[in-house]
């Protein structure tokens, strides 16, 4: 993802001089780095300094560019919160924060690069639009969007690396603010975003060798959230499974309820987050995600 993000980037600033990126104390990864050397005065580096890198992107923004502010996730969002909320927010400008190796990717690194509950908080944030492609195709899209749109600020959630291809031939194309069907079943649906869709489609693997068939949903674009589409996914199917790589509360798994709540369907509705706890444990990725009890075999399991 984040190769597809910075080559996506650096051809959108060939075409259009407004781009701008501004990043802090990370070093610039696949085309970012040639951006660097052949526009030097389009990125700022900041250093450790996230509240001033996003100062500067909002009065870059002021002044009729197009910014990206772009740093390890926790350090773009968590760090820098109040200038996100006042600088870009409240005075709705067109700058994109990237939130880079979000969710559990860097496992190893501790709970300081645990990005676990970014979708609740910057879903919260008024004006504030939130983007998770799951896949570097989808960063693509996401990207190009994130470049053109004068609507207002963009929190882009991305991987990290090695995310495979998994989009290349989904029942739907990529819509920012519409839920997107890779494949399309009947029996049960799985609504998730970002990175977690290797797992989602693993349980849609599993399912249709028990003999169901089964729709995988990448609802990447969680703000504005598309309301419609998700209640048709409860209304058309047995079954709704939300896997989710972040917190229970504030998030998809919490919206997919309230729109289910709101229209009475009758659908077997299971949810699967990361606990609403730190854990305490130093181990891979996919160790991480069997502690907070969203592997592959607990969600068939939860579902028996």
């Amino acid at each position: 993802m984040r190769n597809a993000f910075s080559d996506t980037l650096y051809a959108c600033a060939l075409e259009d001089p407004s781009i701008y990126i501004v990043v802090a104390d990370i070093s610039p990864a696949g085309s970012m780095a040639k951006l660097r050397v052949d526009y030097p005065e389009r990125f700022i580096n900041v250093g450790v300094a996230e509240q001033v890198m996003i100062g500067i992107a909002a009065g870059l923004a002021l002044k009729g560019a197009q910014p990206f502010a772009y740093t390890i996730a926790t350090f773009s969002l968590y760090r820098p919160f109040e200038m996100v909320r006042d600088d870009l927010c409240y005075q709705n400008l067109p700058v994109t924060v990237v939130g880079m190796g979000s969710g559990l990717v860097y496992s190893t690194l501790g709970g300081t690069h645990h990005t676990m509950e970014d979708v609740a908080i910057a879903t919260a944030l008024p004006n504030m639009q939130v983007i998770a492609p799951c896949d570097p195709l989808e960063v693509v899209e996401a990207t190009r969007y994130c470049a053109r749109q004068k609507v207002g600020p963009v929190y882009l959630k991305l991987g990290k690396a090695g995310e495979a291809k998994v989009t290349e031939n989904a029942v739907d194309p990529f819509v920012f603010g519409k839920i997107r069907y890779l494949q399309k079943g009947t029996d049960t649906a799985i609504l998730t975003y970002g990175p977690m869709i290797s797992q989602a489609l693993e349980v849609a693997k599993r399912l249709e060798a028990r003999g169901e068939t089964v729709s995988v949903v990448s609802v990447h674009t969680l703000k504005p959230l598309d309301v419609p589409g998700i209640a048709a996914a409860l209304a058309g199917h047995a079954r709704v499974i939300v896997m989710e790589e972040n917190v229970p509360h504030g998030a998809l798994a919490s919206r997919v309820k309230e729109i289910a709540w709101d229209t009475k369907v009758a659908c077997d509705l299971r949810v699967f987050t990361l606990k609403d706890e730190f854990i305490h444990f130093y181990g891979s990725y996919e160790q991480l995600l069997e502690q907070h009890g969203i592997s592959v075999e607990q969600v068939l399991n939860g579902l028996d």
